[in-house]
């Protein structure tokens, strides 16, 4: 897997190294420089754009034991760091994002249901962002070999979802429990529940359609919220599209990036698609790896923060736990048969420290997670 992500971030890399070499580093530069105060500006609505797409999940959650929705925004921030500026297909941030909020006074069971919700709500609506643009393409601009190919990505984008959605089922019960171990390494992953307890907890919030329809339309939102990447950006460097164009670019390049989740970052996928989405409404190559350019200064933008707040959050777990560890030592000379182990780490990629050995389970527990 780490030897098929290298490869694919080497491809990127010459893709993006070549398609700004054939439009010319100095062009690409200017227009780059003419997009000026925009550049801030699409920084500012993806921010926006994070902290609504944490409103959508914290509204799957039911009345009961639900977390605040500050927690929700910031482990958001979190997981949006994490899948778009480290190498893990998308996905890794929104482990450690349902680990994290594990820690918040919200059962682990729970917090992980959650999660696959939120990432089901938010692909659906996704789906839906990528139709509202393929039907604003053929209006304006008609049929042609562009809507083709992404009339094709959709039909096969609807089984997949379709599947997505059936694993979360309980004939997906051995997938998911697949999924976890491939990803969960560290003994604190537990805290997520047990499998059966998960699958409750899916059934209990897709057992409330109308929290997750007011998720669905929280996150169809924030994809509308996102067009101002393009909108502002163009209008600053001198290409003043309107709203409608900037949503077509906007929803199609979001559809080139998700089909390319296996390259870190979309090097090359995204670039190249806005090459292509742009010169659908005349605005040349220079200026759309300008866009991508500052696109790009976005995930910065808010990736590294977002990181670092990580750390920070992952830094007081530590601390609280060493702490507790202390509180809850005994005495020298007295048995240590069920002492509390040491947190765990969250395994070999995600920690900041060496994975420590898992201690031997009870009896009691391996049932539990059997």
């Amino acid at each position: 897997m780490k030897r098929l992500t290298t490869l694919a971030l080497i491809a990127g890399l010459c893709t993006v190294v070549g398609l700004f070499a054939s439009s010319g580093l100095e062009d690409v530069s200017a227009a780059v420089i003419s997009a000026g105060w925009g550049a801030l500006l699409v920084v500012i609505a993806r921010f926006v754009a994070v902290a609504w797409a944490g409103f959508g999940w914290y509204a799957v959650f039911p009345a009961g034991p639900r977390p605040r929705l500050r927690d929700c925004i910031s482990l958001r921030f979190v997981r949006e760091g994490i899948n778009t500026l480290l190498p893990v297909a998308t996905v890794g941030g929104d482990f450690v994002g349902a680990r994290l909020l594990a820690k918040r006074d919200v059962p682990g069971a729970l917090a992980g249901a959650s999660m696959f919700v939120d990432l089901m709500t938010q692909a659906v609506t996704q789906l839906l962002f990528t139709i509202l643009g393929l039907g604003l393409l053929v209006w304006i601009n008609g049929d042609g070999p562009v809507a083709r190919t992404v009339a094709g990505g959709v039909a096969l984008a609807v089984p997949a979802l379709a599947a997505f959605y059936l694993i979360q089922r309980r004939a997906g019960h051995r997938v998911i429990q697949a999924l976890l171990s491939r990803f969960a390494s560290g003994r604190e992953w537990r805290a997520l529940g047990a499998i059966d307890q998960l699958y409750d907890s899916l059934r209990r919030l897709y057992g409330a359609p109308a929290r997750v329809s007011a998720a669905i339309a929280i996150h169809f939102g924030g994809w509308i919220v996102g067009t101002l990447e393009v909108y502002l950006c163009l209008h600053f460097m001198g290409y003043p599209v309107d709203f409608m164009q900037a949503l077509v670019i906007e929803s199609l390049a979001q559809a080139v990036r998700g089909a390319a989740f296996a390259v870190p970052g979309a090097l090359g996928a995204q670039e190249g698609g806005l090459i292509a989405l742009c010169g659908l409404f005349n605005i040349p190559a220079e200026a759309a790896l300008a866009l991508s350019l500052v696109k790009r200064f976005a995930d910065l933008g808010v990736g590294l923060p977002s990181l670092l707040l990580w750390h920070r959050i992952e830094s007081r777990l530590r601390a609280s736990g060493e702490e507790q560890d202390e509180v809850e030592a005994e005495p020298a000379g007295e048995p240590t048969v069920g002492k509390r182990p040491p947190p765990a780490t969250l395994g070999p990629f995600y920690s900041y420290a060496p994975p420590r050995m898992v201690a031997r389970l009870d009896e009691k527990e391996l049932k539990k997670c059997a």
